[in-house]
């Protein structure tokens, strides 16, 4: 069954080792047929969620409109999310976590249309120590699971910092197949 899939990314530099393994993972997915949208957070202006409880006071999931305006029908169309992010500070950056924060809208009981994506994956390269990502991956399961989201795959690439240190490691070959695999 083909799907529509969207990546978010989350880093602000274009062609860095996050945005290369987000195109990997796409090569491999479009080659199977799946339509997938690339969604790069870092160059939106998204703020966090206000926790105004507003959501769907209007026509869109949020009241406040800002570039999570342009993600929501994405994301309400999409049958699997993947994250595509650097790791800042044993996190997800604030670009991207912005744009998370805003889902709240779609747990909320006001809910007018329920997110219809059912599968995730997450991508995730830095300079850190293969430990460092283990806040980041344990945030990512809990939105997966808050989500009710099945993990298709996770990959994770420590010792990687300056652009294109990640063509060094097998990476964008393990992102590819997970996209193929979809």
């Amino acid at each position: 069954m083909k799907k529509n899939i969207l990546v978010l990314t989350g880093s602000p530099r274009k062609g860095g080792n996050s945005d290369m393994m987000a195109d990997a993972f796409i090569r491999g997915a479009t080659a199977q047929g799946h339509t997938v949208t690339k969604f790069e957070t870092a160059m939106k202006s998204i703020s966090g969620c206000r926790a105004c409880d507003t959501c769907w006071s209007t026509e869109t999931a949020c009241s406040f409109h800002d570039g999570f305006t342009e993600l929501e029908p994405l994301l309400e169309q999409a049958d699997v999310v993947v994250l595509a992010t650097p790791l800042y500070w044993f996190s997800l950056p604030a670009q991207l976590k912005a744009a998370i924060d805003r889902l709240y809208a779609y747990g909320s009981k006001a809910c007018r249309r329920p997110l219809k994506a059912t599968e995730t994956a997450l991508l995730a390269c830095g300079e850190g120590r293969a430990r460092d990502f283990d806040g980041a991956v344990e945030t990512y399961k809990g939105i997966a699971d808050y989500l009710r989201w099945q993990i298709r795959g996770i990959i994770t690439v420590p010792a990687v910092s300056a652009k294109g240190d990640i063509v060094r490691t097998d990476a964008l070959t393990r992102a590819e197949k997970l996209g193929a695999e979809i």
